[in-house]
């Protein structure tokens, strides 16, 4: 039987990340762990109007096993769902306390002072094997070139059993290890997640939301929520208010959903402005399938990630950019996260706009 997180954190050296005040208080371990919820409406999480933007890193940890046949196909962006597969950790570090980790590239542009930071995680606890649920509110990061520090969850952990699966998400503000770290890869290790396979499949990943002030760039409204909701057949809609975009501002929306299924279609992203709506895609994500196991993100020269894979087996985190026109001067838009078929999951939606001078 596999050791849970707690076991195997007693043979490592690691240090504490948790909230803010504990951070500074030279790390000392929160008392107990956070309480958890089988759903959490999407709320805000951060804002902020400032010149730069919002960037973000993301893997999966666990794919197909390679001996499987279309194993290799389907990771390099061939069809193919979790639920088909045996599937195994990914386990990028020589750590041998770590039974999975994968890195992922917080790419800034030169001149960028990191003003927010949080690293969300989640995935299913019940596949082949079951998980302990206890552990779902720990997970362990290294930044470019150091050493895993333990990060426990700040806020109530989503963790619901549904579906045929019993699926969680965590998270926990990083902003102070992100912003003396810098840019570079980071490795995320020991995200709860179950190996095997079952008619619900396995699936589970990190992402890290980075927000940015750089004086080059355009003064913008950034804007993070998070929640912890069932998509099938109902969908999630998140009216946003308050926010401060200018007249056909260009912009960016980003989300974080697990169990898509490639190849099932009935999901999408619509944005909704003053100036009328938009679905969202691009070339890795179609209008009809935006939840179709991708880490993307628009334009050319995509951040590195350890591993690459092209179909990541249900695991979402995706970067679509929103044309001029559709998101108009105002306060006011909307954002709605919808799955007909597929058994997934929301966790994460933000937004980067040009925002009135």
């Amino acid at each position: 039987m596999r050791q849970s997180l707690g076991q195997l954190l007693r043979h490592a050296t690691v240090g504490v990340l948790t909230l803010a005040a504990v951070w500074a208080s030279c790390g000392s371990p929160a008392a107990a762990p956070a309480p958890e919820a089988d759903s959490i409406a999407f709320d805000p999480r951060h804002r902020a109007v400032q010149h730069g933007g919002i960037v973000r890193a993301a893997n999966t940890s666990i794919t197909c096993r390679p001996r499987q046949s279309p194993c290799s196909d389907v990771r390099d962006g061939a069809a193919g769902v979790n639920g088909d597969f045996d599937m195994h950790y990914i386990d990028v570090d020589s750590d041998p306390n770590t039974y999975n980790s994968s890195r992922a590239e917080v790419r800034l542009p030169t001149g960028s002072r990191v003003t927010y930071a949080r690293l969300y995680w989640g995935g299913n606890l019940r596949v082949g094997e079951q998980k302990p649920a206890a552990d779902n509110g720990r997970v362990l990061i290294a930044e470019p070139g150091g050493d895993y520090k333990e990060v426990l969850a700040d806020t109530v952990v989503g963790h619901r059993v549904a579906d045929d699966a019993d699926a969680f998400q965590a998270s926990a503000d990083v902003t102070s290890l992100v912003r003396d770290s810098g840019a570079g890869l980071y490795t995320v290790a020991q995200v709860n997640v179950a190996a095997g396979q079952s008619a619900a499949g396995a699936w589970g990943g990190w992402t890290l939301v980075v927000m940015y002030e750089n004086a080059a760039e355009p003064l913008r409204q950034l804007a993070l929520w998070d929640g912890f909701a069932a998509l099938r057949s109902r969908g999630e809609e998140l009216k946003l208010s308050g926010l401060n975009i200018a007249d056909g501002a260009p912009g960016q929306v980003g989300l974080v959903a697990y169990n898509g299924d490639r190849g099932t279609t009935g999901d999408s992203l619509v944005v909704t402005g003053p100036s009328g709506s938009a679905t969202l895609g691009n070339g890795a994500n179609p209008g009809g399938d935006v939840l179709n196991s991708t880490i993307s993100g628009p334009g050319t020269g995509s951040p590195a990630r350890v591993p690459a894979y092209a179909n990541t087996l249900g695991y979402d985190s995706d970067v679509f950019d929103v044309g001029r026109g559709v998101l108009g001067a105002g306060d006011q838009a909307a954002l709605r996260l919808t799955s007909a078929t597929d058994a997934a999951w929301a966790g994460v939606l933000f937004l980067a706009a040009d925002a009135r001078q």
